[in-house]
């Protein structure tokens, strides 16, 4: 197995006794990978592009002084070489070339183009600003160094464009190498189950969420290499499921909380400042470090208490700034107000977990009264997907309600960042076969058409006579990357790699394997499979206090049979 394919199926055992694993933040690494195939080159005669197989051959990153296993691209007045490499899955990193002797000592110049798809290899940055360099260089020019190595551009891609520039000139190659760059941790959690494609799908949002474990918590690695606030809560859900406890989330949660004043909303949007709350009660829950939440009580309870002064008499909320739940449901006030009152009633019920929790008795009352106020505002046909969600979960409207809306024509509506409040509020209507049902379809559609990573967005209905983003485009398919996208993901500039889109991995983990964590620091947890269309499933969940395994089965009676495995100091309730 190649190192990209071995990278996208690392899944590290570890022994329950190995709690010193737990909690390791993992340091930043550099791991070369090879082109595992050639995908189209100007020339197929020997002519312009000699010995390309040698592409595809693992170096070692040091020029020789053997003139053996060199490529040669050679460039004539009016012919150009030209080659696009696929490196086998998605990656974060930058790009190695290793050059050859020749008689020449001229500078060669290459002009370089990573991609997330083909067709982004072979994309222009012109007017229309769909193929950018936005917060990563992706398409540039490289002058070679004679019988050297030189190292370029730093950007989320899978596949490379090569093109020789000049004329009547030769570039004589030893080694393209992507060099991937990411943190160096243990994969505690697992997910397995019979269905191959489910299993692909968790493995797929974990390593979603791994490449974008960057410094701090990124929402994309081609772009949007920035910390957004409430895009990290269904990645810090990931994390948590996979990885445990790691640094970068709350690095990425004291960036923010320091560069935003409480008179300021997180990235500049309402909603995020209350994600920020729903993280931090997430993270509590799980690490039960306590040292951590009285840290962030003066900003906390400042917060807190702003949130309680923009909810009227009536209960209503009233938040200014710009009011976003994701892009797809931007443009539906109606749907934005539905899931704002439900979003900050369930903030609002964290921030008093919290507030308990280290002693703000003050701010949990005055968060607990706001509560109760909002629990009386009812909402009459909300027929958005996201807003129902969010209803749903906040005990605004009832599961079975939510769940119709959300039913309503299967995938069709379904975003990848609200998708993960989806697959909650059918869970909390206990529709676990249509929920993955719905994995299997939205999140396993991006898997059909090549993906291995998850996208900034999708939408069901491009599948329809769609091209696979690992193949030449063609005149009989659409070219998906270059074709659709909206708001600001227009074409290329959408990101493949879009940690927001990791939810479909601690939903199966929480709600098919049946991990649900009761007390802080994961010291009284509770198991409860819902394995609805499954056989079996069998995994494992990190916690502070070490590995928890668990395997169900489901008998010819529908019972589940099921066998646990859990450290010292965890309670297990069944």
């Amino acid at each position: 197995m190649n190192k990209a394919g071995r990278y996208f199926m690392m899944v590290i055992l570890v022994l329950a006794s190995s709690s010193v694993l737990y909690g390791q933040s993992g340091s930043i690494v550099r791991e070369p990978v090879t082109p595992i195939r050639i995908i189209w080159m100007s020339d197929t005669s020997g002519t312009r592009i000699k010995h390309p197989e040698y592409l595809l051959k693992p170096g070692i990153g040091q020029a020789v002084l053997s003139g053996a296993d060199l490529c040669y691209l050679i460039n004539k007045t009016d012919q150009k070489a030209s080659v696009i490499l696929d490196f086998g899955a998605e990656l974060q990193g930058a790009i190695q070339i290793v050059t050859g002797m020749t008689g020449s000592k001229k500078p060669v110049k290459l002009r370089i183009r990573l991609g997330e798809s083909v067709s982004e290899t072979m994309s222009e940055i012109d007017s229309t600003g769909t193929a950018t360099n936005d917060h990563a260089m992706r398409d540039f020019e490289l002058t070679l160094p004679w019988l050297g190595r030189i190292e370029a551009g730093n950007s989320g891609f899978r596949f490379l464009k090569v093109d020789l520039l000049g004329e009547n000139i030769t570039a004589c190659i030893k080694e393209i190498r992507a060099i991937s760059i990411y943190r160096d941790i243990p994969w505690i959690g697992s997910f397995k189950c019979n269905d191959d494609l489910l299993n692909s799908i968790w493995q797929t949002g974990a390593k979603t969420a791994h490449l974008n474990m960057q410094e701090y918590m990124w929402d994309g690695i081609k772009r949007d290499r920035l910390v957004w606030i409430g895009d990290m809560h269904p990645e810090v859900s990931t994390i948590l499921s996979v990885f445990g406890s790691n640094e970068v989330i709350t690095k990425s949660l004291d960036l923010i909380r320091d560069i935003t004043p409480v008179s300021d909303w997180m990235n500049g949007i309402s909603s995020y400042s209350m994600w920020w709350v729903l993280i931090h009660r997430d993270y509590y829950n799980f690490s039960g470090d306590l040292n951590y939440m009285k840290e962030q009580k003066t900003y906390l309870s400042a917060l807190l208490s702003k949130f309680c002064s923009m909810v009227d008499e009536k209960g209503k909320e009233k938040l200014d700034g710009n009011r976003f739940l994701d892009w797809p449901s931007s443009g539906d006030k109606t749907a934005v107000d539905a899931g704002y009152q439900g979003l900050l009633l369930m903030t609002l019920k964290a921030g008093a977990e919290m507030c308990d929790a280290i002693g703000e008795i003050e701010t949990k009352n005055l968060c607990l009264a706001k509560a109760k106020l909002m629990s009386n505002v009812s909402f009459q046909n909300v027929q958005s997907k996201q807003a129902a969600s969010l209803l749903s979960l906040a005990g605004l409207m009832t599961p079975e309600s939510a769940n119709d809306v959300l039913s309503a024509g299967g995938s069709e509506n379904v975003s990848t960042f609200y998708g993960f409040y989806m697959l909650r509020a059918k869970a909390r209507a206990a529709d676990y076969s249509g929920a993955l049902n719905l994995i299997r379809e939205y999140w396993g559609g991006m898997i059909m058409l090549g993906a291995t990573s998850f996208w900034e967005d999708f939408n069901i209905r491009w599948m329809k006579n769609a091209s696979r983003i690992d193949e030449m485009p063609n005149d009989q398919q659409i070219d998906v990357h270059k074709t659709y996208g909206d708001y600001c993901y227009k074409g290329f500039r959408h990101s493949f790699c879009h940690g927001w889109a990791s939810g479909p991995t601690p939903w199966l983990s929480e709600y098919v394997l049946g991990v649900k964590i009761l007390e802080p620091g994961c010291k009284v947890v509770k198991i409860e499979p819902h394995l609805g269309n499954l056989q079996w499933v069998e995994g494992t969940f990190p916690t502070p206090l070490g590995v928890i395994r668990i395997r169900h089965d489901k008998q010819a009676d529908g019972k589940i049979v099921t066998k646990i495995s859990a450290p010292d100091g965890i309670k297990i309730i069944q």
